[in-house]
C-alpha cells in the first residue's frame, strides 16, 4: 500500500450550489486532514461542508458545518482527520460565489 500526501481537491463556489470538492477514487482510501474555506469577497458568506459516504445524496446527517458565518476576507481552517472510503465525497456550499475551498490529506492505494 502506498500513501500519497496531496491536495485532494480545490474549488471556488457558485452561489447557492452544493458542489463536490473531492471524491475518493476507486481502489483508494483517504484521510481528509484539513479543509480551508476562504471568503475572498467583500460580503459575508454562509458556508456548509458535508462528508457523504459512497457518493450518497447529501442529507442533514452528513454536514460537518452548516450555515457557518464566514466574514468577508476571512478564512476558516478545519483540522478534521476524517477517514474516507472509495467513492465517499466531500461537498461544499456558500450562498455567494467565489468562496475558495481547499481539501488536503492523503490517499492510500
Amino acid at each position: 500500500m502506498t500513501t500519497t500526501y496531496k491536495v485532494l481537491g480545490q474549488m471556488a463556489t457558485t452561489a447557492n450550489t452544493l458542489a463536490t470538492v473531492y471524491t475518493v477514487p476507486s481502489a483508494t482510501q483517504s484521510v481528509l486532514s484539513t479543509v480551508t474555506i476562504c471568503n475572498i469577497n467583500n460580503a459575508n458568506a454562509n458556508i456548509r461542508l458535508a462528508v457523504c459516504p459512497a457518493n450518497a445524496t447529501t442529507e442533514n446527517k452528513h454536514y460537518v458545518i452548516y450555515d457557518n458565518l464566514l466574514r468577508n476576507n476571512d478564512t476558516l481552517t478545519l483540522t478534521l482527520g476524517v477517514t474516507l472510503a472509495t467513492t465517499d465525497t466531500v461537498r461544499a456550499y456558500a450562498n455567494i460565489a467565489n468562496v475558495s475551498v481547499n481539501a488536503f490529506g492523503s490517499e492510500i492505494s
